[in-house]
């Protein structure tokens, strides 16, 4: 039996164990350098023959599967994978490129139905979808770490936690679609995944040791269906520096510059940013020049796309009054909580007696009381509870919202003894 077997084997004995008898975590002592994989860095897979060799090594490997993904954020365009990660106990570690091998569906089948282990799993699952990666179980150790209540959960503070080792992060936001990848950035690459089978097999003594392992097991599940997050509404309005907007015209000479800038930035294969900082397509939005004399501003974009800014002003200007975007979009949601005391004191009645039941239990478990239940659905429920106002109807309703069961279980009893404790006038 490998040492992964038997640390798994231990954690896998442990969910059934008491309490008394789950080990603790790795003592605080000074900190171990992990600063080389231990079979070292191995060459990137950069092409077809040496992806199949890749996909046999892995599938002939054992246990659950490592896998981590680097992007180009804030370099490049979208939020496509530059580089894959995978480790596994009997076929070492593998380095892909992506770009030269965008069809990684024989990795996906040569791990099958193992568990994946990834770090903030909702990070990386989009863009490994995309290259032909989805899991069929999974254990996110970032998530791990905040039902456990550890007070940092970043890969770098988990792997110190529990392992007493170091890992450095410095390379974490460099530009991953440089090639040919330096050497200094492929052996960070190697050590995100290197140790990370034995940091979720300790998680798992611990899960099973706080009662959370269910917990775990449903959040993790729910993650299997993530592909990405919710398409955005106007995205436009994010822009930073929105702020300062306050008339539906300049808001449409912003929405135009975005659009613009946006569709240059993927024509170049750019972050936006790279194109034009926020600040600086606010400015110009409040100024709208509309002549090449009247476009200031000391960004080099400025100049070098001047016709496309002219154009997207103009654009915007010719837009009818009653066509102009609202300053505000309407929601199908509850009010903002600060206008509930005032718009129905029983609802904010009920969801303060509800917080604090929340946040106590949250304090007792030793959790972020946001991975109890997330705001949204809470307020939704409360303001617009559901004909049947017993646990078994709240529950009902909550998990509606997107709450896994467990949390619904939790939650619920706290609805229904704040809507007694506060009935309708």
């Amino acid at each position: 039996m490998t040492d992964t077997e038997a640390a798994q084997t231990q954690a896998e004995q442990a969910v059934a164990q008491p309490a008394e008898q789950v080990a603790e975590p790795a003592p605080a002592v000074e900190l171990t350098p992990l600063e080389m994989p231990v079979d070292g860095v191995p060459p990137v897979v950069e092409s077809e023959r040496a992806l199949m060799e890749a996909a046999r090594a892995i599938a002939a490997g054992e246990g659950p599967v490592a896998l981590d993904a680097e992007r180009a954020s804030g370099y490049r365009y979208g939020q496509r994978a530059y580089l894959v990660q995978i480790r596994r106990e009997g076929s070492g570690t593998w380095l892909i490129d992506p770009i030269a091998c965008p069809d990684l569906s024989p990795v996906n089948d040569a791990i099958g139905s193992a568990e994946w282990i990834l770090h903030a799993a909702t990070q990386d699952l989009a863009c490994l979808a995309e290259v032909g990666l989805r899991p069929q179980q999974l254990f996110d150790t970032e998530l791990a770490g905040r039902l456990l209540g550890l007070p940092r959960v970043g890969l770098a503070a988990v792997v110190e936690h529990y392992l007493g080792l170091s890992l450095a992060k410095e390379h974490s936001a460099v530009d991953w679609s440089t090639r040919p990848l330096p050497e200094p950035w492929l052996r960070y690459a190697a050590l995100d995944v290197e140790v990370l089978v034995d940091v979720r097999n300790l998680m798992g003594v611990d899960l099973a040791k706080q009662g959370k392992a269910s917990w775990a097991r449903e959040e993790f599940e729910a993650l299997l269906d993530f592909v990405g997050p919710a398409q955005r509404v106007d995205p436009w309005r994010r822009t930073s520096g929105m702020h300062r907007v306050r008339h539906r015209r300049i808001a449409a000479v912003v929405r135009e510059l975005w659009e613009t800038r946006d569709q240059i930035a993927q024509d170049r294969d750019v972050a936006p940013g790279r194109v034009l900082p926020d600040a600086v397509l606010v400015e110009m939005a409040m100024e709208s020049p509309t002549n090449p004399g009247t476009l200031t501003g000391g960004h080099r974009s400025i100049r070098r796309y001047q016709r496309q800014w002219l154009d997207a002003i103009a654009r915007a200007n010719a837009i009818p009054e009653a066509d102009l975007p609202p300053m505000t979009l309407r929601s199908d949601g509850p009010p903002p909580q600060r206008s509930w005391a005032e718009r129905n004191p029983v609802a904010a009645a009920r969801l303060t007696a509800t917080r604090e039941a929340l946040t106590a239990f949250a304090a007792e478990h030793v959790i972020p009381i946001e991975n109890v239940l997330s705001p949204e659905p809470l307020r939704r429920v409360i303001w617009t509870p559901p004909a049947d106002q017993t646990a078994a109807g709240f529950a009902e309703a909550l998990r509606a919202l997107g709450a896994r069961p467990w949390q619904a279980e939790v939650v619920a009893p706290m609805i229904e003894a704040a809507f007694e404790a506060n009935p309708d006038a």
